[in-house]
Protein backbone atom coordinates (compact mmCIF):
# COMPACT_ATOMS: atom_id res chain seq x y z
CA UNK A 1 0.00 0.00 0.00
CA UNK A 2 1.30 3.68 -0.83
CA UNK A 3 2.25 5.60 2.09
CA UNK A 4 -1.01 8.34 2.49
CA UNK A 5 -0.96 11.55 3.95
CA UNK A 6 -4.35 11.00 5.93
CA UNK A 7 -6.20 7.54 7.83
CA UNK A 8 -8.06 5.94 5.06
CA UNK A 9 -11.55 7.29 7.70
CA UNK A 10 -10.53 10.56 6.61
CA UNK A 11 -10.96 9.95 3.10
CA UNK A 12 -14.35 8.42 3.69
CA UNK A 13 -15.39 10.57 5.57
CA UNK A 14 -14.13 13.50 2.57
CA UNK A 15 -16.19 11.63 0.21
CA UNK A 16 -19.18 11.11 2.35
CA UNK A 17 -19.25 15.44 3.09
CA UNK A 18 -18.79 15.54 -1.19
CA UNK A 19 -21.80 12.72 -1.90
CA UNK A 20 -24.01 14.92 0.49
CA UNK A 21 -23.39 18.09 -1.74
CA UNK A 22 -23.93 16.08 -5.07
CA UNK A 23 -26.98 14.67 -3.58
CA UNK A 24 -28.55 18.19 -2.59
CA UNK A 25 -27.79 19.73 -6.45
CA UNK A 26 -28.74 16.59 -7.80
CA UNK A 27 -25.58 15.83 -9.20
CA UNK A 28 -25.23 12.05 -10.40
CA UNK A 29 -21.36 12.01 -11.00
CA UNK A 30 -19.02 14.62 -10.60
CA UNK A 31 -15.60 15.39 -12.45
CA UNK A 32 -12.75 17.38 -10.63
CA UNK A 33 -9.53 18.37 -12.26
CA UNK A 34 -8.31 20.70 -9.69
CA UNK A 35 -5.18 19.08 -8.63
CA UNK A 36 -6.27 20.38 -4.92
CA UNK A 37 -9.59 18.48 -5.53
CA UNK A 38 -8.02 15.26 -7.00
CA UNK A 39 -5.19 15.09 -3.63
CA UNK A 40 -7.88 15.90 -1.09
CA UNK A 41 -10.16 13.18 -2.22
CA UNK A 42 -7.91 10.61 -3.34
CA UNK A 43 -4.28 11.01 -2.55
CA UNK A 44 -3.05 11.43 -6.00
CA UNK A 45 0.06 13.65 -6.02
CA UNK A 46 2.09 13.95 -9.53
CA UNK A 47 3.56 16.97 -11.88
CA UNK A 48 0.92 15.58 -14.03
CA UNK A 49 -1.59 18.79 -14.02
CA UNK A 50 -0.53 19.69 -18.02
CA UNK A 51 -2.55 16.83 -19.43
CA UNK A 52 -5.80 15.85 -18.97
CA UNK A 53 -6.58 14.52 -15.91
CA UNK A 54 -9.30 14.12 -13.11
CA UNK A 55 -11.10 12.28 -10.06
CA UNK A 56 -14.39 11.22 -11.38
CA UNK A 57 -17.15 10.70 -8.65
CA UNK A 58 -20.25 8.89 -8.45
CA UNK A 59 -23.11 8.04 -5.76
CA UNK A 60 -21.01 4.96 -4.78
CA UNK A 61 -17.91 2.95 -4.92
CA UNK A 62 -14.41 4.68 -5.02
CA UNK A 63 -13.48 7.14 -6.81
CA UNK A 64 -12.20 7.01 -10.56
CA UNK A 65 -8.62 8.48 -11.30
CA UNK A 66 -8.19 8.94 -15.10
CA UNK A 67 -5.65 10.52 -16.88
CA UNK A 68 -2.56 9.32 -19.16
CA UNK A 69 -1.65 5.99 -18.92
CA UNK A 70 1.97 6.91 -18.08
CA UNK A 71 0.75 8.36 -15.34
CA UNK A 72 -1.50 5.36 -13.90
CA UNK A 73 1.21 4.15 -12.12
CA UNK A 74 1.75 7.12 -10.09
CA UNK A 75 -1.79 7.15 -8.88
CA UNK A 76 -0.83 3.51 -7.88
CA UNK A 77 1.69 4.63 -5.53
CA UNK A 78 0.26 7.85 -4.08
CA UNK A 79 -3.73 6.80 -3.73
CA UNK A 80 -5.68 4.21 -2.01
CA UNK A 81 -7.66 3.70 -5.14
CA UNK A 82 -8.12 -0.27 -6.46
CA UNK A 83 -6.21 -0.56 -9.62
CA UNK A 84 -9.42 -0.93 -11.61
CA UNK A 85 -10.62 2.59 -10.04
CA UNK A 86 -7.66 3.86 -12.18
CA UNK A 87 -7.76 4.68 -15.77
CA UNK A 88 -5.10 5.57 -18.36
CA UNK A 89 -5.79 6.98 -21.96
CA UNK A 90 -3.04 5.52 -24.39
CA UNK A 91 -0.42 8.48 -25.54
CA UNK A 92 -1.61 9.37 -29.06
CA UNK A 93 -4.16 11.00 -26.92
CA UNK A 94 -1.41 14.12 -25.32
CA UNK A 95 -1.52 17.42 -27.29
CA UNK A 96 -2.55 15.58 -30.18
CA UNK A 97 -5.53 18.46 -32.71
CA UNK A 98 -7.23 15.20 -34.00
CA UNK A 99 -8.61 14.07 -31.43
CA UNK A 100 -9.40 15.02 -27.95
CA UNK A 101 -8.83 12.93 -24.36
CA UNK A 102 -12.09 13.71 -23.40
CA UNK A 103 -13.49 11.50 -25.74
CA UNK A 104 -11.70 8.51 -23.89
CA UNK A 105 -13.01 10.05 -20.51
CA UNK A 106 -16.89 9.99 -22.88
CA UNK A 107 -16.63 6.35 -23.33
CA UNK A 108 -15.48 5.28 -19.54
CA UNK A 109 -18.55 7.67 -18.81
CA UNK A 110 -20.61 5.64 -20.72
CA UNK A 111 -19.51 2.43 -19.73
CA UNK A 112 -20.21 3.30 -16.49
CA UNK A 113 -23.87 3.66 -17.41
CA UNK A 114 -23.88 7.39 -17.07
CA UNK A 115 -24.67 8.85 -20.48
CA UNK A 116 -28.04 10.28 -19.57
CA UNK A 117 -26.39 11.63 -15.96
CA UNK A 118 -26.49 15.14 -14.43
CA UNK A 119 -22.42 15.46 -14.39
CA UNK A 120 -20.34 18.36 -12.49
CA UNK A 121 -18.07 19.95 -13.91
CA UNK A 122 -15.22 22.43 -12.48
CA UNK A 123 -16.11 24.90 -15.27
CA UNK A 124 -13.72 27.83 -13.93
CA UNK A 125 -11.11 26.15 -13.20
CA UNK A 126 -7.06 26.94 -14.41
CA UNK A 127 -7.00 22.82 -15.58
CA UNK A 128 -10.40 22.52 -16.99
CA UNK A 129 -9.82 24.02 -20.73
CA UNK A 130 -13.05 25.07 -23.23
CA UNK A 131 -12.01 22.33 -25.50
CA UNK A 132 -12.11 19.87 -23.07
CA UNK A 133 -15.99 21.03 -22.21
CA UNK A 134 -17.18 21.39 -26.00
CA UNK A 135 -15.67 17.76 -26.27
CA UNK A 136 -17.39 15.96 -23.50
CA UNK A 137 -21.16 17.71 -24.00
CA UNK A 138 -20.50 16.66 -28.13
CA UNK A 139 -19.50 13.10 -26.95
CA UNK A 140 -22.17 12.62 -24.32
CA UNK A 141 -25.20 14.73 -26.05
CA UNK A 142 -27.82 12.87 -23.80
CA UNK A 143 -26.21 14.39 -20.42
CA UNK A 144 -26.55 17.58 -18.44
CA UNK A 145 -23.49 19.18 -17.72
CA UNK A 146 -23.39 21.83 -14.26
CA UNK A 147 -20.80 23.59 -13.39
CA UNK A 148 -19.29 22.55 -9.91
CA UNK A 149 -16.80 25.10 -9.88
CA UNK A 150 -15.72 24.93 -5.77
CA UNK A 151 -18.28 22.22 -4.74
CA UNK A 152 -14.92 20.11 -3.32
CA UNK A 153 -13.02 23.42 -2.37
CA UNK A 154 -15.55 24.57 0.17
CA UNK A 155 -15.54 21.17 1.77
CA UNK A 156 -11.75 21.62 2.48
CA UNK A 157 -12.65 24.96 4.52
CA UNK A 158 -12.08 23.80 7.67
CA UNK A 159 -8.97 21.73 8.44
CA UNK A 160 -8.56 18.55 10.12
CA UNK A 161 -5.93 18.18 12.84
CA UNK A 162 -3.88 16.21 10.54
CA UNK A 163 -4.51 19.21 7.73
CA UNK A 164 -3.39 21.52 10.91
CA UNK A 165 -0.17 20.15 11.88
CA UNK A 166 0.88 19.63 8.14
CA UNK A 167 0.27 23.73 7.60
CA UNK A 168 2.46 24.19 11.28
CA UNK A 169 5.25 22.26 9.99
CA UNK A 170 5.25 25.02 7.05
CA UNK A 171 5.07 27.48 8.96
CA UNK A 172 7.78 26.35 10.75
CA UNK A 173 9.85 26.36 6.96
CA UNK A 174 8.42 29.71 6.29
CA UNK A 175 10.15 30.99 9.19
CA UNK A 176 13.44 29.56 8.60
CA UNK A 177 13.28 31.07 5.40
CA UNK A 178 12.81 34.68 6.46
CA UNK A 179 15.42 34.03 9.13
CA UNK A 180 17.86 33.07 6.13
CA UNK A 181 16.74 36.43 4.17
CA UNK A 182 17.88 38.24 6.87
CA UNK A 183 21.55 36.74 7.46
CA UNK A 184 22.54 36.97 3.79
CA UNK A 185 20.56 39.69 2.06
CA UNK A 186 23.58 42.87 1.85
CA UNK A 187 23.73 45.42 -0.76
CA UNK A 188 25.85 43.75 -4.13
CA UNK A 189 24.17 40.79 -3.56
CA UNK A 190 22.76 39.38 -6.99
CA UNK A 191 19.13 38.69 -6.27
CA UNK A 192 19.45 35.27 -7.77
CA UNK A 193 21.36 34.14 -5.37
CA UNK A 194 19.36 35.04 -2.34
CA UNK A 195 16.46 33.20 -4.07
CA UNK A 196 18.70 29.85 -4.52
CA UNK A 197 19.67 30.25 -0.82
CA UNK A 198 15.80 30.72 -0.30
CA UNK A 199 14.93 27.62 -2.01
CA UNK A 200 17.71 25.42 -0.58
CA UNK A 201 15.89 26.50 3.01
CA UNK A 202 12.31 25.63 1.93
CA UNK A 203 13.48 22.23 0.27
CA UNK A 204 15.46 21.13 3.29
CA UNK A 205 12.80 21.72 5.67
CA UNK A 206 12.95 22.23 9.59
CA UNK A 207 12.25 20.48 12.72
CA UNK A 208 13.31 17.63 11.29
CA UNK A 209 10.45 18.02 8.45
CA UNK A 210 11.03 18.01 4.78
CA UNK A 211 9.85 20.83 2.66
CA UNK A 212 7.66 19.62 -0.28
CA UNK A 213 7.58 22.76 -3.74
CA UNK A 214 5.72 25.95 -2.98
CA UNK A 215 2.33 26.50 -5.19
CA UNK A 216 3.73 29.69 -5.79
CA UNK A 217 7.69 30.26 -6.73
CA UNK A 218 9.21 33.53 -4.69
CA UNK A 219 8.20 36.62 -5.38
CA UNK A 220 10.81 39.02 -4.64
CA UNK A 221 10.80 42.76 -6.79
CA UNK A 222 12.64 45.66 -5.40
CA UNK A 223 12.40 49.17 -5.82
CA UNK A 224 10.14 50.52 -8.50
CA UNK A 225 9.48 46.76 -9.43
CA UNK A 226 8.20 46.58 -6.19
CA UNK A 227 5.50 48.64 -6.79
CA UNK A 228 3.91 45.79 -8.31
CA UNK A 229 2.27 43.06 -6.62
CA UNK A 230 3.80 39.65 -8.95
CA UNK A 231 7.09 40.07 -10.10
CA UNK A 232 9.76 37.48 -9.21
CA UNK A 233 13.62 38.14 -9.26
CA UNK A 234 16.50 38.61 -11.75
CA UNK A 235 20.34 38.61 -11.28
CA UNK A 236 20.39 42.23 -10.23
CA UNK A 237 22.46 43.49 -7.06
CA UNK A 238 20.46 44.43 -3.79
CA UNK A 239 20.65 47.79 -3.54
CA UNK A 240 21.11 50.35 -0.83
CA UNK A 241 17.95 52.77 -0.33
CA UNK A 242 15.42 50.05 -1.29
CA UNK A 243 12.99 48.11 -0.01
CA UNK A 244 12.52 44.32 -1.46
CA UNK A 245 9.24 42.50 -0.42
CA UNK A 246 9.30 38.50 -0.19
CA UNK A 247 6.37 36.86 -0.87
CA UNK A 248 7.38 33.04 -0.10
CA UNK A 249 5.58 30.39 1.48
CA UNK A 250 6.66 27.36 3.37
CA UNK A 251 5.15 23.72 2.21
CA UNK A 252 4.73 20.25 3.58
CA UNK A 253 2.73 17.21 1.91
CA UNK A 254 1.25 20.11 -0.58
CA UNK A 255 0.26 21.94 2.66
CA UNK A 256 0.84 25.76 2.28
CA UNK A 257 2.06 28.35 4.62
CA UNK A 258 2.67 31.75 2.77
CA UNK A 259 4.16 34.82 4.73
CA UNK A 260 5.84 37.98 3.19
CA UNK A 261 7.84 40.39 4.89
CA UNK A 262 9.35 43.60 3.48
CA UNK A 263 13.89 44.40 4.10
CA UNK A 264 14.86 47.98 3.53
CA UNK A 265 18.72 47.73 2.88
CA UNK A 266 19.79 51.12 4.83
CA UNK A 267 17.88 53.96 6.60
CA UNK A 268 14.09 53.71 4.71
CA UNK A 269 12.55 56.78 4.16
CA UNK A 270 9.71 58.07 6.96
CA UNK A 271 6.99 57.34 4.65
CA UNK A 272 7.71 53.33 4.88
CA UNK A 273 8.23 53.96 8.62
CA UNK A 274 5.39 55.49 8.76
CA UNK A 275 3.62 52.54 6.46
CA UNK A 276 4.99 49.94 8.66
CA UNK A 277 3.14 51.42 11.78
CA UNK A 278 -0.13 52.09 10.17
CA UNK A 279 -0.21 48.23 8.60
CA UNK A 280 0.96 46.74 12.32
CA UNK A 281 -2.13 48.79 13.71
CA UNK A 282 -4.33 47.81 10.97
CA UNK A 283 -3.28 44.28 11.34
CA UNK A 284 -4.19 44.26 15.19
CA UNK A 285 -7.79 45.56 14.11
CA UNK A 286 -7.59 42.84 11.57
CA UNK A 287 -7.11 40.24 13.83
CA UNK A 288 -9.11 40.99 16.48
CA UNK A 289 -12.33 40.57 14.34
CA UNK A 290 -10.62 37.58 13.53
CA UNK A 291 -13.16 34.77 15.68
CA UNK A 292 -15.77 32.35 15.13
CA UNK A 293 -19.22 33.89 14.07
CA UNK A 294 -17.72 37.27 12.48
CA UNK A 295 -17.67 37.07 8.61
CA UNK A 296 -14.45 37.70 6.32
CA UNK A 297 -15.92 41.37 5.50
CA UNK A 298 -15.63 42.15 9.11
CA UNK A 299 -11.77 41.58 9.21
CA UNK A 300 -11.19 43.57 5.96
CA UNK A 301 -13.59 45.95 7.41
CA UNK A 302 -11.47 46.56 10.65
CA UNK A 303 -8.46 46.58 8.63
CA UNK A 304 -9.01 49.36 6.28
CA UNK A 305 -10.73 51.53 8.65
CA UNK A 306 -7.79 51.46 10.86
CA UNK A 307 -5.12 52.13 7.62
CA UNK A 308 -7.32 54.59 6.39
CA UNK A 309 -7.33 56.84 9.57
CA UNK A 310 -3.78 56.56 9.29
CA UNK A 311 -3.87 57.95 5.82
CA UNK A 312 -3.02 54.85 3.75
CA UNK A 313 -5.16 53.07 1.80
CA UNK A 314 -5.68 49.46 -0.08
CA UNK A 315 -8.11 48.73 -2.85
CA UNK A 316 -7.67 45.04 -3.31
CA UNK A 317 -8.93 42.24 -0.91
CA UNK A 318 -6.35 41.54 2.40
CA UNK A 319 -6.48 38.41 2.97
CA UNK A 320 -7.94 34.49 1.28
CA UNK A 321 -8.41 31.24 2.07
CA UNK A 322 -5.02 28.66 2.16
CA UNK A 323 -4.43 25.48 2.47
CA UNK A 324 -3.72 22.31 0.08
CA UNK A 325 -2.47 23.57 -3.19
CA UNK A 326 -0.80 23.35 -6.73
CA UNK A 327 0.46 25.43 -8.85
CA UNK A 328 0.22 28.27 -9.92
CA UNK A 329 -1.89 29.50 -6.63
CA UNK A 330 -1.80 28.48 -3.38
CA UNK A 331 -5.21 30.15 -2.55
CA UNK A 332 -8.12 27.91 -2.43
CA UNK A 333 -10.16 30.01 -4.31
CA UNK A 334 -13.19 30.23 -1.75
CA UNK A 335 -13.40 33.00 0.44
CA UNK A 336 -11.44 36.80 1.26
CA UNK A 337 -11.28 39.44 3.12
CA UNK A 338 -12.90 42.00 1.81
CA UNK A 339 -16.23 43.99 1.96
CA UNK A 340 -19.28 42.04 0.66
CA UNK A 341 -17.54 38.11 1.43
CA UNK A 342 -20.06 37.16 4.31
CA UNK A 343 -18.83 33.60 4.82
CA UNK A 344 -18.74 33.04 8.37
CA UNK A 345 -15.69 32.35 9.84
CA UNK A 346 -15.56 28.78 11.81
CA UNK A 347 -13.10 26.81 13.61
CA UNK A 348 -10.37 24.77 11.89
CA UNK A 349 -10.32 27.77 8.67
CA UNK A 350 -7.18 29.14 7.88
CA UNK A 351 -6.26 31.96 5.64
CA UNK A 352 -3.04 34.20 4.72
CA UNK A 353 -4.38 37.65 6.18
CA UNK A 354 -2.39 39.65 3.92
CA UNK A 355 -2.57 43.38 3.66
CA UNK A 356 0.23 44.48 1.43
CA UNK A 357 0.66 48.26 0.51
CA UNK A 358 2.57 49.11 -3.07
CA UNK A 359 3.50 52.46 -2.75
CA UNK A 360 5.11 55.26 -5.90
CA UNK A 361 8.31 53.96 -5.35
CA UNK A 362 8.07 50.39 -3.72
CA UNK A 363 6.26 48.09 -1.56
CA UNK A 364 5.69 47.13 1.79
CA UNK A 365 4.24 43.19 2.60
CA UNK A 366 3.91 42.18 6.56
CA UNK A 367 1.44 39.21 6.25
CA UNK A 368 0.59 36.52 8.32
CA UNK A 369 -0.98 32.45 7.93
CA UNK A 370 -3.59 32.47 10.82
CA UNK A 371 -5.80 29.87 11.94
CA UNK A 372 -9.98 30.41 13.49
CA UNK A 373 -9.78 28.90 17.05
CA UNK A 374 -12.69 28.13 19.26
CA UNK A 375 -12.49 31.29 21.09
CA UNK A 376 -10.16 33.25 17.94
CA UNK A 377 -7.53 33.25 16.00
CA UNK A 378 -3.58 31.73 15.91
CA UNK A 379 -0.80 33.11 13.90
CA UNK A 380 1.06 30.28 12.76
CA UNK A 381 4.25 31.90 12.29
CA UNK A 382 6.14 34.10 15.14
CA UNK A 383 8.74 35.97 12.45
CA UNK A 384 8.99 39.11 13.84
CA UNK A 385 5.92 40.95 12.55
CA UNK A 386 7.69 44.33 11.46
CA UNK A 387 9.82 46.38 8.20
CA UNK A 388 12.98 44.55 8.41
CA UNK A 389 15.98 46.94 8.08
CA UNK A 390 19.44 46.51 7.50
CA UNK A 391 22.28 48.17 7.06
Amino acid sequence: MPELSFEPAEYAARLSAVRETMEARGIDALFVTDPSNMAWLTGYDGWSFYVHQGVLLTKQGEPIWWGRAMDSVGAQRTTYLHHDNIVGYEDTYVQNPDKHPMENLSALIKARGLARATIGCELDNYYYTAAAHHSLQACLPEAHFEDTTGLVNWHRAIKSATELAYMHRAGRIVEKMHSVIREKAEPGMPKNELIAEIYHTSILGAEGHWGDYPAIVPMAPSGMDATAPHLTWDDQPLRSGESTFFEIAGAHRRYQCPQSRTLFLGQPPQKYLDAEKAVLEAIEAGLEMARPGNRCEDIALAFNKTLNKLGFEKDSRCGYAIGLSYPPDWGERTMSFRSGDKSVLKPGMTFHFMPALWLDDGGLEITEPIVITETGVECICTTPRELFIKA
